[in-house]
C-alpha cells in the first residue's frame, strides 16, 4: 500500500504541474486576446487584417485550452532508454520549449496504443492514469518488458484479454451514460488506433457491428487528421455528416475535448444552403428518390426547359418587325449546348446568339451601314423589349433547383415527360401539393439540379447591382457622418465606409463552407453511412473531389430503404477502386448476453452481420417479460422507473431509453407522467421535435436511437419493430451498456431467445 500511495503522490505532483502550465497558457492567451480587442478596428486595412488574424488565432487557441480540462493527462510511457513520456489531450511545453505532455496524436504517442509484450516498441511499462477532476485517483500498469523493468517494477501487472488498459477501459464502459458522447482517447485499442492513423488519401470504409466504437473512431480520426495534415485541412475544412441533428448534438463535445473546434457538422438534410428539410414521407417514396436513375431524370427535365417554339413570333421594335424563328432558336440552342456549360450559364450564350440574329434582321431593315456602337444600342434595345424577353425565356427559361424539382413533384405532366424509367404508380407516389415541405430525400435531388443548372447569370447581375447600391448607401451615410462631425480631411468617406463594412462578424472557414454549396472539403467523415442513398453519395462526392473520406457504418443496421446492404454494391459504381475496407471486431458497449441475442436475431433475419467478440459480461443483462396487450405500456414504465431509481443512486448517474414503435410512444409518455416521471422525462412534445438526451429518460423510435447509447433500454414489442425492418430491431437491441429489458405481448421473433423473465 505504501508503494501505491507513493506512486499516486508522484503522479499527482506531475499532474498538478501540467494543470499549472495549462492555466498559465490560458491566462496568457486571454491577455493577448484582450490586448488585440482593445485596439479596435482602427489603423490601415493591413493593420486591421493583422489584428483580425491574431484575434482569431487567440480565440481558437483559448477555445482549445478551455476544452481539454477533463483528463488532461491520462497515460505514461516508461521507455527502454530510461526516458519517461506523459500522454495527454494536447501537447504542452515549458518556457524553454521542453516537452511536458505529448499530444495523443503525435508519432511519439503511438506506442501508448499499439505496443504489446510481443512488440514492445521500446516501451518497458505503460501506465494509465485514473483521474477525477484534477485529482489522480489510481494508476494501472502494463509491464511489456519484465527484464528491462527490473526489481523496481515488481508491482506492475501484465494486461489480460488482449485489451490495452483493461481496467481503465472496463471502468469507462461501466460508467453511467450522460446526454453527450464521451471520447475514448485514454482507452483507444490497437485495432482502433490503426484506423485512426490510417493514410489521408482515398476513402477508408470502417465496417463494424454495434458497440465497436465506429463513431468514436471516426471522430478521433478527424482530430488526428487535422493534427497530422493541419496546413492542408485548415484551409478547406473537414465535414462530418451524421444521421440526425440529435446525433450531432450527442457527439458535439468530443472533437472540442480532443482540441479541435473547426469541423463542419451536418446531416444530409442540411447540406443544401437555404433549404430546411422538415418534411416526412413514406419509406417507399424515400426509396424511389434515392435511386441513381434521378441523374438522368433531372438532366432530362433541364433539357426539356430548352425548347424550340412550334411557330414563329413577330415582334415590333421601334416600328420595325423582327421575327423569332424556330430554326434560329434551334440553331442557337444547339450552339449554346456545345459549350457543355450548366443550363443557366449556357443560357447567356443562347441569349447573345438570338439577340445577334434579331439585330441582323433589324439592321437589314434600316438600309444603311450601322457602326459597332450603334449596333450595341440596337442589341440593348432588343434585350430590354418585353416581348423579346418573353420569347427568349419561353425558349430557354432561367431556372432554380427548387423550381425545377418542385415542378416535377407538383405537375404530373412534367414528371411523366422527364421520368419514363419510373412506373405510373411510382410517379403517382411522388406527387404532392405545392406547399409540402422539403424532405431529406429531396435534398440530393436539389443538389443534382443545382449542379446541372449552375448559377443564374441574371441573379448574379442583380446581386452586383444590389452590392453597388449598398455601397453607395454606405458612402452617403459616411459623408453625412463626416459632415456632422466636422471631419478634418484625414479620413475620407470611402475609408469610413470600408471601416463600417469590416466591422461586422468575421466568418470562420467552417461557417463559410457551411453557407457555400460549391465548397469542397479536404476530408469528409460520414457516420451511419449505410443509410445514404445513391443520390446522397453523389451529393457528398461533389464536396470532396479528392475522395478523401472516412466512411463508417454497419450494413446490418441499415434502416433506410434507399440505403446500402453491401459496401461493394453501393460504393464500387461511385468510387471504383479508390476505397479500402477496415473492420472493427470487438464489441465494447453491449454486454455479451445482449449482443449474442441480437446477433442470433439478425442472423435468422438474414442481415449481413459482422463477427463480434464482446469485451465484457454483465450479470442479468437480458430479461424479457410477456404481458397482456393492455398492460404493455404500464410494464414498460415500471421497468424504466425501477432502473431510474437505481441509476439515480449511483454516483455516475445514467440514462434510460424506452424504445418503441412510434404509435406507442404517446401512450408511454402519458403513462410515465402519470407515474411521476415527468421531471425525468425527455421534455419534447409527443411525436415531434428532437430528443433531449440530457434527460434521464428518453422515449424514442428504433431509428431515432441510431448512433446513440444508454445504460438501459426498455424495448417494447420487438415483433412489431421487426415488421418495420430487421435492421431497426438490431439497432434497438444493441443500444444499452448495462441491461436490455424486453416487454412484449406478442410472440418474440424467431432467434430472439431470452434466458429468463
Amino acid at each position: 500500500m505504501a508503494g501505491i500511495e507513493s506512486e499516486l503522490r508522484d503522479e499527482q505532483q506531475t499532474v498538478d504541474e501540467l494543470y499549472a502550465r495549462l492555466d498559465t497558457l490560458r491566462e496568457q492567451t486571454r491577455e493577448r486576446l484582450a490586448a488585440v480587442r482593445r485596439h479596435g478596428p482602427s489603423g490601415s486595412p493591413q493593420n486591421r487584417s493583422e489584428r483580425d488574424a491574431f484575434a482569431t488565432l487567440y480565440e481558437d487557441r483559448l477555445a482549445q485550452l478551455e476544452a481539454v480540462e477533463d483528463r488532461l493527462a491520462f497515460g505514461r510511457l516508461d521507455l527502454s532508454d530510461g526516458a519517461r513520456r506523459y500522454i495527454g489531450r494536447i501537447g504542452l511545453t515549458d518556457t524553454d520549449h521542453a516537452s511536458l505532455l505529448t499530444d495523443w496524436r503525435a508519432p511519439a504517442a503511438q506506442a501508448f496504443y499499439r505496443a504489446t509484450a510481443a512488440q514492445p516498441d521500446g516501451v518497458v511499462r505503460r501506465r494509465h492514469l485514473v483521474t477525477r477532476g484534477r485529482s489522480v485517483t489510481g494508476v494501472e500498469d502494463e509491464v511489456l518488458d519484465l527484464d528491462q523493468l527490473g526489481e523496481d517494477g515488481a508491482d506492475g501487472t501484465v494486461s489480460a484479454a488482449g485489451l490495452s488498459g483493461e481496467g481503465a477501459l472496463l471502468a469507462s464502459l461501466a460508467a453511467g451514460r450522460t446526454g453527450r458522447m464521451a471520447d475514448i482517447v485514454a482507452t483507444i485499442q490497437a485495432e482502433q488506433d490503426a484506423i485512426i492513423r490510417s493514410d489521408l488519401q482515398g476513402s477508408l470504409v470502417v465496417q463494424g457491428g454495434p458497440g465497436t466504437g465506429k463513431t468514436a473512431v471516426a471522430l478521433h480520426r478527424a482530430a488526428y487528421l487535422l493534427y497530422a495534415h493541419r496546413r492542408m485541412l485548415e484551409r478547406s475544412g473537414v465535414l462530418l455528416v451524421g444521421p440526425s441533428r440529435t446525433f450531432l448534438r450527442y457527439i458535439d463535445q468530443v472533437l472540442p475535448s480532443l482540441g479541435e473546434t473547426g469541423v463542419v457538422t451536418s446531416t444530409i438534410a442540411e447540406l443544401f444552403p437555404g433549404v430546411v428539410a422538415t418534411g416526412s414521407e413514406p419509406d417507399v417514396v424515400t426509396e424511389i428518390k434515392g435511386r441513381s436513375v434521378w441523374t438522368r431524370i433531372i438532366e432530362r427535365a433541364v433539357r426539356q426547359r430548352e425548347r424550340v417554339p412550334r411557330e414563329a413570333t413577330s415582334i415590333s421594335v421601334d416600328g420595325r418587325t423582327v421575327v423569332v424563328e424556330p430554326s434560329d432558336v434551334a440553331s442557337a440552342i444547339a450552339r449554346a449546348r456545345r459549350g457543355h456549360r450548366p443550363h443557366n450559364q449556357a443560357r447567356s450564350a443562347f441569349v447573345r446568339d438570338m439577340l445577334s440574329r434579331l439585330a441582323d434582321q433589324y439592321v437589314a431593315q434600316l438600309g444603311w451601314p450601322v457602326a459597332p456602337d450603334d449596333r450595341a444600342e440596337i442589341v440593348e434595345e432588343l434585350r430590354t423589349t418585353r416581348e423579346v424577353r418573353i420569347a427568349l425565356n419561353l425558349a430557354w427559361m432561367p431556372l432554380t433547383p427548387q423550381g425545377l424539382v418542385q415542378d416535377l413533384f407538383t405537375k404530373p405532366y412534367r414528371l411523366d415527360a422527364a421520368a419514363p424509367e419510373l412506373s405510373r404508380r411510382e410517379r403517382g407516389l411522388l406527387q404532392r401539393s405545392p406547399d409540402a415541405p422539403w424532405t431529406a430525400a429531396d435534398v440530393p435531388l436539389l443538389d443534382e439540379a443545382a449542379e446541372l443548372l449552375g448559377e443564374d447569370d441574371q441573379a448574379a447581375r442583380a446581386q452586383a447591382r444590389a452590392d453597388a447600391a449598398r455601397r453607395e448607401s454606405e458612402l452617403e451615410y459616411a459623408r453625412r457622418v463626416l459632415q456632422s462631425s466636422g471631419g478634418d480631411g484625414l479620413v475620407s468617406a470611402e475609408m469610413l465606409a470600408d471601416r463600417f463594412a469590416s466591422s461586422g462578424p468575421r466568418l470562420t472557414t467552417a461557417e463559410r463552407a457551411a453557407a457555400d454549396r460549391t465548397w469542397t472539403y479536404g476530408h469528409v467523415v460520414v457516420d451511419e453511412a449505410q443509410e445514404l442513398s445513391s443520390m446522397a453519395w453523389r451529393m457528398l462526392l461533389r464536396r470532396v473531389p479528392t475522395r478523401s473520406m472516412t466512411i463508417v457504418g454497419d450494413v446490418a443496421q441499415t434502416s433506410s430503404p434507399a440505403g446500402a446492404h453491401s459496401w461493394t454494391a453501393m460504393l464500387d459504381p461511385l468510387l471504383r477502386s479508390s476505397w479500402r475496407l477496415s473492420e472493427l471486431t470487438v464489441n465494447y458497449r453491449t454486454p455479451a448476453e445482449v449482443a449474442d441475442a441480437a446477433q442470433r436475431m439478425a442472423t435468422v433475419a438474414g442481415l449481413p452481420v459482422s463477427p463480434l467478440t464482446s469485451a465484457r459480461d454483465v450479470a442479468g443483462a437480458l430479461l424479457s417479460e410477456q404481458v397482456a396487450p393492455d398492460d404493455l405500456v404500464a410494464a414498460a414504465v415500471r421497468h424504466a422507473q425501477e432502473w431510474l431509481t437505481g441509476l439515480d443512486a449511483d454516483a455516475g448517474g445514467g440514462r434510460v431509453a424506452v424504445v418503441a414503435p412510434a404509435a406507442l410512444l404517446p401512450d408511454v409518455r402519458a403513462a410515465a407522467q402519470e407515474a411521476g416521471l415527468g421531471a425525468a422525462l425527455d421534455p419534447r412534445a409527443a411525436g415531434g421535435g428532437a430528443a433531449n438526451l440530457d434527460a434521464p429518460l428518453s422515449l424514442l423510435t428504433p431509428r431515432e436511437t441510431k448512433g446513440l447509447e444508454f445504460d438501459v433500454v426498455v424495448l417494447l414489442e420487438p415483433d412489431q419493430v421487426l415488421a418495420g425492418g430487421a435492421g431497426d430491431l438490431y439497432v434497438a437491441m444493441t443500444r444499452p451498456t448495462q441491461a436490455l429489458r424486453i416487454v412484449h405481448s406478442r410472440e418474440l421473433p424467431t432467434g430472439l431467445v431470452t434466458p429468463g423473465t
